[in-house]
């Protein structure tokens, strides 16, 4: 047994730890007849380094599969990281840029082959720093998402989801990013205020018809005047008499002169503005839904915009030719100064000396989307895109959720989860990125008749065909095409022209045989798309064998699946390099062992985005649920309740902390603040005594090496006669109840305070101070026994002081993190517990009450007991030692009170009596006291008024109302006491 050193220091510990456990395969011992335990995380970006919310999120899942991993489970973490699309991109194309270089200087495989080299080079910043965390996943199986066997896997899903007529490609409004020119998902749109304006136009009534107030036009008012040059219709609610009148009628729109129909529909409210609203279905949510409602189709909605947000011609050719090529912004100028001579309603008001001021439009805050990495304004955008059918997908996982199959923790988040699964919309999976999953979907010229169309200036406008290979591909083609057909896959849009010309000449035809020419979808796939296979994947599905991770693995550009014409440009090939630590066990089936996983910790935040989708995923491909529980913890705020962000400096770096107060303090502090439906406050105070919490138990371990105490030789409880050692003993068992009650609620702050209040209070405080002086063989191998568990109790929370003192204690046959989770079987002895709870008591009130009334401290006290049972004299007698050594008392005697001042304690049915003449000045003490119960009251109850005002309540900031509340109570508390200890003098 090595001596332990004075000072606990964490870094000196905490790597060295780690290696070793990853070293020798610890993360996921061989324990092939174990019951298997499953968490796969959430995949971070690969761009990504450690964030608060990362720290939260896998610190819980750590947790649980130590817990589990101790309690003799073949507990698998599955870890990897996701290729994150638009994030991986965006910093490549930056350190290009940073050289002068742009990525259309380069092919998309070139391109490709720069991302997997920064891949190689700068993409696993985040797993090493979750190692640092102390996070015991199997990296001997680490994933990534465009693995050869995972992009296996998104393939054959995007292709049978086709084949079940659940993916389809269609032409509806995306949220559109100009400065990726790509779809983006709504997790990547933030919303921000921005100062805007509400312009109000007059549009006039097309063949003399006349509202019946005699007006010929009707007054629209939109924030963006930029679209009007598509707009489509006039919407007003079918209810509002001054319109009634005119719905089905014509407006002639005053810049294209376009004829619009009125509609009427509920969407436009006659309580707001003019109650009439301007509709242009192919750049706007809302009107989409109004303009289909009125009969149009996707397919007949104007777009105005190019792919870099500038103003095109309309499909009916009605844009003047002065708005052509405008950036959008500059459109909105143009509009509006277009209409302001003739029909541009002004927006007056009156100033501070009531003279009117007139403008072109009135000032609003307008809620704006932003794409959260490009950071320009979002544009509502018709295109075509590849959709799945959410919809249908989603009825499986409400029905499993309903029926309990899957269980959501905390509960509450239910009601959430069926809201939006019921209303869900079509999923756009389609992302017009290079860095992806390449679709594996190809376009041909569709057929007219027995002529082959060569219509190329939309995809919409040719057939697509997909599959999963080349073999898959041929009998698609000779099925629409007919006879045997050979494809010729063009590497771009820029050959189809000539070469479907050339087919059309029948001599040509004769001459090359039934040649079809095909061009590669160059879209990819959605993010969120791949990552909805996790579950599964991981393991790996759809192969036989689970893939080995270090295993050399060419991978190509696209994502697999590509069909390549042997004249063109191979895909780049990156090699695959493995991580440290032993290979999986070859021939095991992950899959049918794993699948469902136990449980998902998640982040509410991507409840829709990521855990639906597995959901609907899992049980379309599995036919079972993806998991069997669903936490979802909420996020890390800063200490005074806002949301952290970059832009209010107010960001903590988990690694910062690491390097301050040691991975275990943070970790802990993580825990013990995770409240089932709360956020967590950061506090570094609270790390801080965590850190404290951790020194404390380096302390015990000395005083107990110190005094002969070394580790226990059995993993059960052993025989004690001394009431003290049994009480120690009952404790610990109560302790692990509480762990194990709470960790299957999922109750991480229950679970860590239980532990911490175990170890803090009833070890360190009083077993410790209780067996001073007498640590007797049965005390040592108690105490032994009882440090133990306490190290594996605590190892989910703390791994690295507790691996630490478990080899520094004793010689051990195994490492701590495969340790055996303590059973709660030991017998409890209810007598013993009772009388050190009954001792802990007295001794806590003697203590209070010497503080309250200013004792000195090395004073010792005599004390008399008066109305004591015959229990009381016969714990007096086993326990006086120890009360009078952890009292201060002088003397113990029994009989009525003596005159003069003096404290009285009740406890239970004795009171117990501290004589204090000559010891205070009782008369100076009595003033002390009640000057300060004075105060105190006052201060309490100016608090307590200002909480009453129910203007304060609901006009002050919410940290000010909570500050108010939480002083009230301290104050409450402080005079409480003081009034306490002044009744105790009399």
């Amino acid at each position: 047994m090595t001596e332990l050193p004075k000072t606990f220091d964490p870094a000196a510990i905490e790597t060295r730890w780690y290696a070793h456990w990853e070293e020798k395969g610890l993360f996921r011992p061989e324990r092939p007849d174990a019951q298997p335990y499953t968490i796969v995380n959430p995949p971070p970006n690969v761009t990504g380094s450690l964030h608060i919310g990362h720290a939260l999120d896998n610190t819980l899942q750590d947790i649980m599969i130590r817990y589990e991993r101790l309690r003799g489970k073949d507990a698998l973490w599955v870890v990897g990281t996701d290729h994150a699309g638009i994030a991986t991109q965006m910093v490549v194309e930056r350190q290009m840029n940073a050289k002068g270089e742009k990525r259309t200087d380069y092919s998309r495989d070139e391109f490709i082959a720069k991302v997997w080299e920064w891949k190689q080079e700068s993409g696993g910043t985040i797993t090493g720093q979750l190692r640092r965390l102390g996070c015991s996943m199997d990296w001997s199986r680490e994933q990534f998402t465009m693995d050869p066997h995972f992009s296996k896997a998104v393939v054959k899903v995007f292709v049978e989801l086709h084949q079940r007529g659940l993916l389809y490609r269609d032409k509806r409004l995306v949220n559109w990013d100009p400065h990726f020119r790509s779809a983006i998902s709504d997790l990547e749109v933030e919303t921000k205020e921005t100062q805007g304006g509400f312009w109000r136009f007059r549009y006039p009534l097309a063949d003399g018809v006349r509202l019946a107030d005699g007006a010929d036009h009707i007054v629209v008012a939109t924030t963006r005047p930029e679209t009007m040059l598509a707009d489509m219709a006039v919407a007003v609610h079918p209810d509002d008499p001054r319109y009634q009148s005119v719905i089905g009628k014509e407006i002639l729109q005053p810049i294209t002169g376009r004829r619009l129909r009125i509609v009427g529909d509920d969407y436009a409210d006659p309580e707001l503005g003019s109650g009439a609203v301007k509709i242009t279905p192919g750049h706007d949510f809302n009107d989409f839904e109004v303009g289909k409602r009125a009969g149009i189709a996707a397919g007949q909605m104007l777009n105005m915009f190019d792919a870099d947000a500038k103003v095109v011609q309309t499909a009916d050719g009605l844009v003047p030719e002065a708005f052509l090529g405008l950036d959008r912004f500059e459109a909105r100028t143009a509009v509006v100064e277009a209409l302001k001579p003739d029909f541009l309603v002004p927006h007056v008001t009156k100033n501070k000396e009531g003279e009117e001021v007139v403008a072109d439009f009135e000032p609003r805050v307008i809620q704006t989307p932003f794409g959260d990495r490009s950071g320009v304004v979002i544009e509502p955008w018709l295109t075509d895109q590849w959709y799945v059918d959410a919809a249908k997908l989603a009825v499986a996982p409400m029905q499993a959720v309903r029926d309990g199959r899957i269980e959501i923790v905390p509960k509450t988040w239910e009601k959430t989860f069926f809201n939006w699964m019921e209303n869900i919309q079509p999923w756009c999976v389609s992302r017009q990125l290079w860095w992806g999953h390449r679709i594996p979907a190809w376009f041909g010229p569709a057929k007219d008749g027995n002529k082959l169309s060569s219509n190329i200036s939309d995809t919409s406008q040719n057939k697509a065909f997909v599959a999963e290979s080349v073999e898959d591909l041929i009998p698609q083609l000779n099925d629409y095409y007919g006879g045997e057909c050979e494809p010729v896959e063009l590497y771009s849009w820029k050959d189809w022209r000539s070469f479907t010309l050339s087919l059309l000449d029948e001599d040509f035809r004769k001459q090359h045989g039934h040649k079809i020419p095909l061009v590669r979808d160059p879209d990819v796939l959605d993010t969120w798309f791949s990552s909805a296979l996790w579950p599964f994947g991981t393991l790996g599905w759809p192969n036989d064998n689970p893939p080995r991770h270090g295993e050399v693995a060419a991978r190509s550009a696209d994502g697999g699946g590509a069909l390549m014409d042997a004249t063109l440009p191979q895909d780049a090939s990156p090699l695959h390099q493995p991580s440290a630590g032993p290979p999986p066990r070859a021939g095991e089936d992950l899959v049918s062992r794993h699948y469902p996983n136990d449980l998902l910790i998640s982040g509410f935040d991507i409840l829709f985005f990521w855990d639906a989708r597995m959901a609907m995923q899992g049980m379309e491909f599995m036919g079972d649920v993806p998991w069997r529980k669903l936490y979802l913890h909420g996020l890390v705020r800063a200490a005074d309740g806002q949301k952290m962000s970059k832009s209010k400096g107010n960001v903590v770096d988990p690694l910062g902390l690491i390097d301050k107060f040691g991975a275990d303090a943070l970790r802990f502090f993580l825990a013990a603040m995770e409240s089932q439906g709360r956020d967590v406050k950061m506090d570094e105070k609270r790390v801080e005594g965590y850190r404290n919490f951790a020194t404390k138990l380096w302390n015990a371990a000395r005083f107990l090496q110190s005094n002969g105490v070394t580790a226990s030789t059995s993993h059960e409880a052993p025989a004690a006669q001394l009431p003290v050692n049994r009480w120690i003993i009952a404790e610990t068992v109560a302790t692990v109840q509480a762990i194990d009650s709470a960790l299957a609620d999922l109750r991480f702050d229950a679970a860590a305070n239980a532990i911490y209040h175990f170890v803090w209070d009833q070890f360190c405080d009083w077993y410790i101070e209780l067996t001073k002086g007498g640590m007797d063989d049965e005390t040592r191998a108690v105490a032994g026994w009882a440090f133990d568990q306490i190290l594996v109790m605590l190892h989910p929370f703390m791994p690295f002081i507790t691996e630490e003192l478990w080899h520094l204690t004793g010689t051990r046959a195994n490492e701590l993190i495969v340790a055996q989770w303590p059973q709660a079987l030991a017998a409890v002895d209810t007598d013993a517990q009772a009388e050190i709870d009954w001792l802990i008591r007295l001794v806590s009130a003697i203590r209070t009450a010497r503080t309250e009334l200013n004792v000195p401290p090395g004073a010792k006290l005599p004390v008399v007991v008066s109305d004591g049972s015959e229990e009381t004299h016969r714990r007096l007698d086993r326990q006086g030692a120890a009360l009078a050594r952890l009292g201060r008392i002088a003397s113990l005697t029994f009989g009525e009170a003596p005159t003069g001042g003096a404290a009285q304690i009740v406890v239970d049915e004795a009171t117990f009596i501290l004589p204090l003449e000559g010891v205070i000045d009782i008369a100076a003490e009595k003033a002390r006291l009640a000057k300060a119960l004075a105060a105190a009251q006052k201060e309490r109850d100016a608090l307590g008024g200002r909480l009453s005002n129910p203007s304060f309540v609901e006009k002050a900031k919410p940290e000010a109302v909570a500050k108010a509340r939480e002083d009230h109570g301290e104050k409450s508390a402080e005079a409480e006491r003081l009034q306490a200890a002044l009744d105790r003098l009399g």
